[in-house]
């Protein structure tokens, strides 16, 4: 935490004993219960953790980016659910500070900042998947507001979230087809329904759910800043805040993970000593820790990159790539390491190994990452 001054390392500390006090005893039983957490997301309103990137006079106190993410790193080290329940929030007050009319800061961020009012974004369509060029959500100017008509699916913190920032076309016929793209802050009304919340193999306790409108009216008032057109470019600037969340949870995870497989390797006892000292056991361990830290550094120099007000496209893609990967391996190798019991719903060591593949596909899939990779590649000239 040497980027942080004593105020942020303050905040770290309080989140990391609020996940050691809090959360870890609980959260086995609420995740296999499927209970959704509503004490424990009451304490996170009252830590202050929702208003994280909201600056005065909405807030109290932004944080940097490299402070955001140790705080969701500790959160999913607990619980990776808990930390999913504020990506998209965050997302969203991140496109209203640097997009929104000042009506709309107003109007929304004070409320976001306390936990009052919770956000949520909604991109993915059935059968689109990652190409949001290709969505069929239709917002059609009529009057003085729109009509906006189509689907969205595995929209977290749907049922809960009382402000959606909709990825929708404005002009279906624009070509590219990008130029079409806006976002409408909507809330819920008639024409808007939440049809269900999909099964998960795992981030239990937190819903995603498929979304329908139908003639669905917003006001003019709604266009996330004052022109259309914009939605996709600003979306892209909102998912790499996203992406760096999403690699936070996945480095807590592949943590969480380590930090249980050394510990039950020092207890586990096989021919007559700790099977860490077996060296196959030992290799395990000491390759999980370099690839834990190295997935730490790039989170943190995506963090600092976007810090700088550059695009950072490529840096949140990177640490997105890596650290998800890491976290599958390395909650594959917690499992290896406790053996039968990793297999047990009694040890952690199986959420871990259910919650990880969704940092893989999440927030874009990482075969979707390497081609952004890729492209600011060439486009930068190299690396810098």
């Amino acid at each position: 935490m040497d980027g942080l001054d004593e105020e942020q390392r303050a905040i770290v500390a309080t989140v990391r004993d609020f996940v050691d006090r809090e959360v870890r005893p609980v959260a086995r039983e609420l995740e296999h219960g499927n209970t959704y957490p509503e004490r424990l997301i009451e304490q996170m309103k009252r830590l202050g953790v929702f208003g994280l990137v909201i600056p005065p006079p909405y807030g109290d106190l932004r944080v940097s980016t490299e402070c955001y993410a140790l705080v969701t790193e500790e959160l999913a080290r607990g619980w990776m659910s808990l930390a999913g329940a504020m990506g998209g929030h965050t997302v969203v007050a991140t496109l209203l500070l640097a997009y929104g009319t000042e009506e709309q800061k107003r109007r929304y961020l004070p409320r976001m900042a306390t936990g009052e009012l919770r956000a949520t974004m909604a991109l993915t369509e059935p059968g689109g998947g990652s190409d949001l060029q290709a969505m069929r959500t239709v917002a059609c100017r009529d009057g003085d507001g729109y009509v906006v008509n189509g689907s969205k699916t595995w929209i977290t913190n749907a049922r809960r979230a009382g402000l959606v920032a909709l990825l929708c076309k404005t002009d279906p016929e624009a070509r590219p087809a990008y130029r079409g793209i806006s976002i409408l802050l909507v809330e819920k009304g008639p024409g808007f329904s939440v049809s269900r919340d999909l099964p998960k193999l795992g981030y239990k306790g937190v819903e995603s759910c498929e979304l329908s409108f139908s003639d669905f009216r917003v006001p003019a008032a709604a266009l996330l800043g004052e022109r259309e057109g914009e939605g996709f470019a600003q979306m892209m600037r909102g998912l790499e805040i996203g992406r760096i969340q999403v690699a936070a949870r996945a480095t807590g995870v592949a943590r969480a993970a380590f930090d249980d497989a050394l510990r039950y390797a020092q207890e586990r006892e096989s021919f007559g000593r700790p099977i860490w000292q077996h060296q196959s056991i030992g290799n395990y361990l000491a390759t999980m820790a370099s690839k834990l830290t190295a997935a730490r550094q790039l989170l943190l120099h995506a963090a600092r990159r976007f810090d700088s007000g550059e695009r950072s496209d490529l840096e949140a893609g990177m640490a997105k790539l890596f650290c998800s990967e890491v976290a599958m391996e390395v909650a594959l190798n917690a499992l290896r390491i406790h053996g039968g019991y990793g297999y047990s719903t009694e040890f952690d060591v199986e959420r871990y190994f259910r919650d990880a593949p969704l940092m893989i596909v999440g927030e874009g899939t990482n075969e979707i990452q390497q081609n952004v990779i890729a492209r600011q590649l060439v486009a930068r000239g190299g690396l810098e």
